[in-house]
């Protein structure tokens, strides 16, 4: 072979991000009780599965041949006492083993600790990872105060008030709610998030207002 070749295939080869390095970063949040008991809140290597990206941070066990978590910290999951590890990929919840989702850079992983019943064992969609699921699909805000909806579009990259067919998802401020009504609902493809006045004028003015929030 060529020295060239060699050269070239090398330089390929680094471009790649053989290291790990050139994934870039992600959010990691570990909380307990619906977000109320914040454990961990940093930026992690992206480029790992569910649970590796963890265990940058904290120690994990695992069950199922490493499949599912079992433990966090200390922080044992049971099935007889109803309290489990659940974790969300920008606000959406996993729907298989995290040892088979890959976090990649700018990804919010979010694990939380909490206590279930079998009306409640699965969460499709919390708000609390804003602007994530928004800002990863065609969104429209929807509001009669535009500059309000002109605030709340910018950060998830949407439109105000579109009335584009192709449209996903959807962010209403809604005044006939309680001023601090939030709501969010798997629609269609998407998702609707449903605002009370008070709270959008909070998230417009500091993007960080929903964080943890289920």
């Amino acid at each position: 072979m060529r020295r060239s070749t060699v050269l070239l295939f090398a330089l390929v080869l680094a471009g790649c991000g053989g290291s790990g390095r050139a994934h870039g970063t992600a959010t990691l949040w570990v909380t307990r009780d619906r977000g109320l008991r914040v454990m961990v809140d940093t930026t992690v290597p992206a480029g790992l599965d569910g649970i590796r990206t963890v265990e940058k941070k904290l120690k994990v066990t695992t069950r199922y041949g490493g499949r599912y978590v079992q433990s966090i910290d200390g922080v044992e999951g049971s099935l007889g006492q109803q309290r489990d590890w659940f974790f969300y990929v920008n606000g959406k919840e996993g729907g298989r083993s995290a040892a088979e989702v890959t976090i990649h850079a700018g990804d919010s992983l979010w694990w939380d600790y909490r206590r279930w019943t079998p009306a409640t064992e699965h969460i499709p969609v919390v708000p609390g990872a804003w602007p994530h699921p928004f800002v990863d699909a065609k969104t429209s805000v929807v509001s009669s105060d535009r500059s309000l909806a002109a605030k709340l579009a910018k950060q998830v990259h949407g439109e105000v008030n579109s009335k584009s067919t192709q449209i996903h998802d959807f962010v209403i401020v809604a005044p006939a709610y309680a001023p601090d009504h939030v709501k969010i609902t798997p629609f269609r493809t998407g998702y609707v998030l449903e605002l009370g006045t008070r709270i959008a004028q909070r998230l417009a003015d500091h993007p960080d207002a929903l964080r943890y929030r289920f």
